[in-house]
């Protein structure tokens, strides 16, 4: 397996089971390769604590943490809320638009390190192999990119656990709680062991399983009230208050986590092919959609409204798939950026126990006309004029009716 030519390899690393035995490995198959880990940080918190130390003590020459979290925020959260996309209808792409953005700064720094290779530890089976390698291609075509799952020895995550013990490699799992997880600034995924089965209901309520909030079930017996001001369909103030946009996710995800917001059980379909379960949390993420979508309710027409709906499955579609980095995601945002022009408001919701209920909206630019929509007498709408437009619009089915076409 070794490759005289490499010398020099990035390592995308967290810490986790995979990165951490993927340095003792890469040293042991490429000659003794110089090996650079480089961390992302999106928003992980206490998971980068201490993580310098351990990586040089399996193996690596250095480790760069990258701060990427406005960024991350900026120019990939925003831009997909505002389009309104979410994957099948449940997931909310957390770890879809995180590797991206991680992947680019690996490349960034791959070129300065003069490095011979990329390497990542996405498992055969997953989507983040895509989504990384994609990201890759788009800034460094010609790079090599090593994927070890691919080709290594190990078959599952007990055999990496056992290599880790015989390497002396300090895991913060072990073989009774290792679910796969992904933890970032939006969301933390759950995947493995019980929730292979999609018969066994996840266990929100043992501890230590659920890490942004708690279960609806042990969320406060009394609702808790949230105002989002946007301007131009970006989140701005919390509650009145002029809030940084890093925050506005911590902020709402505290908020949401208290009451037990934002957790959801898919089955989703899988970019290569098959279907996975995963159990997401994404209490802030999940609260900013909702409002986002009810001020749209009263600042867009009803055709754009409508087409905009259409293009999110699309959207999330490219995100999902690791086509961030692509005309028609570019194409797609500029159009979502048109229809934010007059997105400007404030959203009240009232959050009770995993609920977010409509609490009020209002908007300087809404499109909602008290005057023409009411039940009482106004001197704005005609209702004769509906005649007229019923027999034009209708005039189609009359003319099929009086041939014997319907049936």
């Amino acid at each position: 397996m070794a490759d005289n030519k490499i010398k020099k390899v990035v390592l995308a690393y967290s810490g986790g089971l995979d990165t951490s035995i993927i340095i003792p490995w890469l040293k042991e198959n490429y000659d003794g390769c110089e090996v650079i880990a480089v961390s992302g940080n999106v928003g992980q918190g206490t998971e980068l604590d201490g993580l310098e130390e351990k990586a040089i003590a399996t193996g690596a020459s250095k480790l760069y943490i990258e701060d990427l979290n406005k960024e991350f925020v900026e120019e990939y959260v925003f831009p997909t809320v505002k389009a309104g996309a979410v994957y099948e209808g449940k997931y909310l792409l957390g770890t879809s638009f995180a590797r991206p953005v991680i992947a680019k700064r690996i490349v960034e720094i791959a070129k300065a390190e003069g490095a011979d290779a990329i390497c990542h530890g996405c498992t055969g089976k997953g989507n983040d192999q895509v989504r990384f390698e994609l990201a890759i291609k788009a800034y460094a075509p010609d790079m090599k990119i090593i994927a070890p799952w691919r080709t290594w020895e190990f078959k599952s995550r007990e055999e990496e656990i056992a290599y880790a013990e015989k390497k002396g490699i300090p895991l913060k799992i072990n073989r009774e709680t290792n679910y796969s997880k992904d933890k970032n600034l939006w969301h933390l995924s759950h995947e493995g062991l019980d929730l292979e089965d999609p018969a066994n209901e996840p266990m929100y309520n043992k501890e230590g399983f659920l890490e942004m909030g708690v279960s609806p079930e042990q969320a406060p017996d009394k609702p808790e009230y949230v105002t989002i001001h946007f301007e131009k369909g970006i989140p701005t103030k919390i509650n009145g208050e002029d809030t940084e946009s890093v925050a506005i996710i911590e902020k709402l995800n505290e908020i949401g986590g208290r009451n037990g917001i934002g957790i959801t059980d898919i089955v989703e379909n899988r970019l290569v092919g098959m279907k996975a379960r995963g159990v997401y949390e994404t209490p802030g993420g999940t609260i900013l959609y909702a409002a986002h979508n009810k001020l749209e309710e009263i600042c867009l027409d009803k055709d754009t409204l409508h087409y905009k709906k259409n293009l999110a499955n699309t959207f999330a579609d490219l995100v999902y798939d690791g086509k961030w980095y692509t005309p028609l995601r570019e194409a797609m945002s500029a159009f979502v950026d048109s229809t934010q022009e007059y997105v400007t408001g404030d959203v009240k919701l009232k959050l009770y126990k995993g609920n977010i209920i409509d609490a009020g909206v209002t908007s300087p630019y809404s499109l909602y006309d008290e005057e023409i929509a009411t039940f009482d007498e106004d001197e704005v709408y005609d209702q004769n004029d509906s005649a007229g437009f019923i027999n034009l619009f209708g005039l189609p089915i009359k003319v099929r009716a009086k041939k014997g076409l319907i049936k």
